[in-house]
């Protein structure tokens, strides 16, 4: 491991209400991960779920019938995903366990049927530690195993940086790094959000660097930029249809992108 990762797991232990809600901010990027989970997961079988936060997809995965190790570096996250899983019911459906993702020693069983890293690829800026992550995940899937995994799209993000913070712009080094390197630079202080944000070929390439085959790489958020209110307020039939327009579109190559988070679909390769 060759980043200290202390300021990003201050940071949620400090944020863990924000963490809590952000897919209800966020809900087209909720809604069209799980369209994802319903095509792709296996109806049954162990998922391994690395960067398990407060447990919003913790708790509909167990409620389906699959067994889940929730795994995140955070005590502050961890904690309220035990109390989500409690509340639920779902004790003896789910494990917990306090680790990083670039070193799940720690994780039993040591096999999986799949996968979840959503999350944890968004703060790895330095490439050793993404590939390393990424075969902590291949290790422990069986073979044939199905991996999700998310980025932060290095130019999906500008419309909501526009619209947080449009002071962003006046810090120009800040700028230019993040578009050359995808992130901020070497001598940026450490604190607050410190990410990774990656372009869709590096994503697909990173992946099937480290023994995956792809099967997707969709946008979850296509065509809203940083407007999340206009989907969030659709009801009904509307909303119903929107959503599976939107899907439609999700993996069309000109608008992935543009999506401010990119989910990675892929299967381990046969030995």
């Amino acid at each position: 491991m060759t980043d200290d990762l202390g300021d990003i797991i201050q940071y949620y232990d400090s944020h863990k209400e924000a963490e809590d809600q952000r897919l209800e901010r966020h809900r087209l990027e909720h809604e069209l991960t799980w369209r994802y989970f319903n095509k792709y997961l296996p109806p049954e079988g162990s998922i391994l779920e690395i960067g398990a936060a407060t447990g919003r997809y913790t708790v509909d995965l167990a409620k389906k019938g699959h067994p889940v190790t929730a795994v995140d570096m955070s005590v502050a996250l961890l904690n309220e995903c035990r109390k989500r899983v409690a509340e639920a019911g779902l004790n003896e459906k789910v494990q917990f366990v306090l680790a990083d993702a670039r070193d799940l020693g720690q994780v039993i069983p040591e096999k999986f049927d799949v996968v979840l890293l959503m999350g944890p690829l968004y703060h790895l800026v330095v490439e050793a530690d993404r590939k390393l992550a990424l075969k902590q995940a291949h290790d422990r899937l069986r073979e044939r195993g199905m991996l999700f995994s998310s980025f932060i799209s290095r130019f999906g993000i500008l419309g909501e940086l526009m619209r947080n913070t449009p002071e962003w712009i006046e810090n120009q080094a800040e700028v230019r790094s993040v578009l050359a390197e995808g992130k901020d630079p070497g001598d940026h202080p450490h604190g607050g959000f410190r990410g990774y944000f990656a372009r869709t070929h590096e994503a697909i390439a990173l992946h099937e660097g480290a023994g995956f085959e792809t099967v997707v790489l969709a946008g979850v958020e296509p065509g809203i930029s940083a407007d999340d209110e206009s989907y969030n307020r659709l009801e009904g039939r509307q909303r119903e249809l929107w959503l599976d327009l939107l899907y439609e579109v999700s993996t069309e190559p000109s608008i992935v992108g543009a999506s401010r988070h990119l989910l990675y679909v892929g299967r381990k390769r046969n030995a």
